[in-house]
């Protein structure tokens, strides 16, 4: 689940205006200041609420609503396949041709274009295309997890589309979700998927000790305490990327543990940029510091791998049954170790 909107806290270091280092000039890690794109992020972030709720609607419950989610693809976003009647479809954002692909088991397809348009105008044209379709369908008409909502069919107020930042955020989840899914590999328990929740736009990853969690208090702003409660209903070490908000306007990565353990907030975590936020209740990395290290994929592995060994160690996890054990992995000749330090692979083995 995503970081709580925080009030106060100690602020970020501000690395965005500083030189670029060895891969602040790579296209895999983009510069994505929050300010130069907060109407763009603000307006996509009410779309992908819709396309999520459209696959949370039609789809059967999933522990922890992992049936609402959205996926990473080469070319932006998917809901997967939704099941309808006889038949399924499936929803595509498309960050290269700037579109929302519509696609049928029937081999039928529409689109819905991305572009500066309002909230209520994309709403009745997804909507108005899935009944062309013979798919009519309806939807939760209010955004969750966000303060002051205004129903998508009312919020008329025109909204904002840069492809440029579109672009550059599809390129940092792109390259986050390649490091999330190694960081996922290395776990043999219970865990989620590597997935976009769309109630706070963050891109998660989620381990699971196998034990019950004391009851949530909840309390997330416009979502019911049911649902929270449903999602922490189990111990879990959760990561995740958060490309920031108005009250919060920075991109960070995040790290928590719930229930948090005893000494958590102490913990020392990799890299020196990662610190404790206390109004968040977790672990946070400035994504800038990843953006201009020599080494993102490295650095963005000790903060997950770090956190994690916190929190597994203070929280009594049983990592020898829930990890694979020195040498047990087996290797797919193909992928990138993702390792910090491991020898390059060898496409003989």
């Amino acid at each position: 689940m995503p970081p709580s909107p925080p009030g106060s806290s100690t602020p970020e270091p501000d690395l965005s205006d500083s030189p670029s280092g060895p891969a602040g000039a790579s296209a895999a890690w983009p510069e994505l200041p929050f300010a130069a794109w907060q109407p763009t992020c603000e307006t996509l972030h009410m779309w992908l609420q819709i396309v999520g709720k459209i696959r949370l609607t039609c789809s059967p419950w999933v522990n922890h609503q992992w049936h609402g989610t959205l996926y990473v693809t080469a070319r932006g976003l998917t809901t997967l396949p939704i099941p309808y009647g006889a038949q399924s479809f499936q929803l595509d954002f498309d960050f290269f041709d700037h579109v929302l692909r519509i696609s049928t088991s029937s081999g039928d397809q529409a689109e819905v274009a991305l572009r500066p348009r309002s909230v209520a105008d994309f709403h009745r044209a997804v909507l108005g295309e899935l009944a062309a379709l013979g798919l009519p369908l309806e939807i939760h008409g209010s955004p969750n997890e966000v303060p002051d909502p205004v129903p998508f069919a009312e919020n008329e107020a025109l909204g904002s589309y840069d492809p440029e930042h579109v672009a550059r955020f599809f390129r940092a989840i792109s390259s986050t979700a390649r490091v999330f899914g190694a960081f996922r590999s290395r776990f043999v328990g219970k865990s989620s998927p590597v997935h976009l929740f769309w109630g706070a736009m963050d891109l998660a990853v989620t381990r699971f000790s196998g034990r019950e969690a004391p009851e949530h208090p909840g309390g997330i702003p416009n979502l019911p305490d049911r649902v929270t409660r449903e999602a922490y209903s189990h111990e879990v070490f959760s990561v995740g990327f958060w490309p920031g908000s108005a009250a919060y306007p920075k991109p960070i990565y995040y790290a928590y543990a719930y229930p948090s353990p005893a000494g958590f907030p102490e913990s020392s975590v990799d890299p020196a940029a990662a610190r404790w936020d206390s109004d968040l209740s977790e672990f946070v990395l400035p994504y800038d510091a990843i953006r201009m290290s020599g080494a993102p994929e490295d650095d963005l592995m000790a903060f997950l791998e770090s956190a994690w060994e916190a929190a597994a160690r203070l929280g009594d996890w049983d990592r020898s049954a829930l990890e694979w054990g020195p040498g047990e992995q087996p290797r797919s000749p193909g992928a990138p170790p993702l390792n910090p330090g491991a020898p390059p692979l060898n496409p003989a083995r």
